[in-house]
């Protein structure tokens, strides 16, 4: 088997649920056709999370392969809102937000992909253009009892819940973005399944040819649920190499070889000498310190990798508090502000997340008010390794 074969064979096996139609998109890849391949994901929070990097390392498989990827920032849709994986009806955004939640997703994606030959899109390029009456013709394209069947749907209206005529309009939205960009082949999770399919009958309506489709597997967070922004219990790309190195050591050890597979570019063989090196006792820690350097390795440096193993090897498993545990002068000393401030929270509502889970200390004493005022030469001790000093 040639290198190109076996590149199109992993990047049709690696990190994918499911493919339509998979025998006309391996003869697309092997006739050399370039492809226009799309994600699209909506701002909906300020970070792109390791679960978000599945179908982004697709999109890179694809754009290594020579292929044209397309990402959108869905600043239209993100607006609107997608309850494909949720049991009750998401909220509309303000436009605000989804601009602030914008500012780094550009610089965020390009950990993965080569923005340089990406073409980027919003999709309010398009979708802002639409009128009642092309929106009717797409409308007409679908059933509601199609729309209802979907099983998170059928769940909240069976129980009573409310389903708004606003999250029927999803995946038509959704699907007119491969009308527009004209693609070729959409990625997505599992939970995306029937907009990605929504894609495919627009593009039928529109006279284009119709997509294929790849899913992927959803990924587990830190407390083995789906890995979710609006949960909290997701590694992000922003984190810092230690908060990412640390988060990564407190998963479970099951999920060691699933995160090798899906969240890296590890060669399979490797992994599967992982794999047989734990079944064969080795101790899981082990492996999962080379997880957490890989991570660590590809979202900031090697050099950031090992000074975040070390750090960890010191804190945690020596039991040391380090030495060189970093200053920080915040503007108010209530806790929610330092940590916000400081950087070790992401957002005032993931620093009272963790402050009712227990996980701050001042000086080795729980937090438990969300109100607490921060002393200054106090060490502040958020999870098992991030260490502050304020002054």
């Amino acid at each position: 088997m040639s290198e190109k074969d076996l590149k199109i064979k992993e990047l049709l096996e690696r990190g994918v649920e499911e493919i339509i139609d998979r025998d006309n998109l391996e003869k697309k890849l092997k006739s050399g056709k370039k492809l226009r391949v799309k994600l699209g994901i909506d701002p909906t929070s300020p970070n792109l999370h390791l679960g978000r990097s599945i179908p982004l390392l697709k999109l890179r498989d694809f754009q290594e392969l020579g292929h044209q990827i397309v990402f959108i920032v869905g600043d239209f849709t993100g607006v609107i809102g997608d309850t494909s994986d949720k049991e009750s009806e998401r909220p509309m955004l303000e436009q605000e937000v989804i601009e602030e939640n914008l500012k780094t997703y550009k610089k965020q994606a390009g950990k993965i992909i080569d923005l340089t030959k990406a073409e980027v899109r919003r999709n309010s390029e398009w979708l802002g253009k639409l009128g009642y009456s092309e929106i009717g013709k797409q409308a007409d394209v679908f059933s509601l009892n199609h729309f209802a069947s979907r099983e998170n749907i059928s769940k909240r209206m069976n129980a009573g819940k409310r389903v708004s005529l606003r999250e029927l309009l999803y995946p038509l939205m959704q699907g007119y973005d491969s009308v527009a960009i004209e693609a070729d082949v959409e990625i997505g999770g599992t939970d995306q399944r029937f907009n990605l399919l929504s894609g495919r009958d627009l593009q039928k309506f529109y006279k284009q040819e119709p997509q294929d489709i790849i899913t992927n597997p959803l990924i587990e967070g830190l407390d083995g649920r789906k890995m979710s922004s609006s949960i909290g219990n997701t590694i992000n790309f922003l984190d810092t190499p230690q908060d990412m190195f640390g988060k990564i050591m407190s998963l479970n050890d099951e999920l060691i070889v699933r995160y090798f597979t899906l969240l890296t570019r590890v060669d399979m063989e490797q992994i599967g000498e992982y794999q047989k090196a734990i079944e064969g006792g080795e101790n899981p820690r082990d492996i999962k310190i080379k997880l957490a350097h890989e991570v660590v390795n590809f979202y900031h440096s090697k050099k950031e990798a090992e000074k975040a193993e070390e750090y960890f090897v010191k804190t945690f498993s020596e039991r040391e508090m380090p030495t060189d545990i970093p200053q920080f002068k915040p503007k108010q000393y209530d806790i929610i502000s330092v940590l916000t401030e400081s950087g070790l929270v992401s957002s005032k509502s993931e620093g009272r997340r963790v402050i009712s889970q227990k996980g701050v200390k001042v000086d080795g004493k729980i937090v438990e008010e969300i109100d607490y005022i921060v002393e200054k030469e106090s060490v502040i001790q958020k999870g098992k390794i991030n260490f502050l000093k304020v002054i």
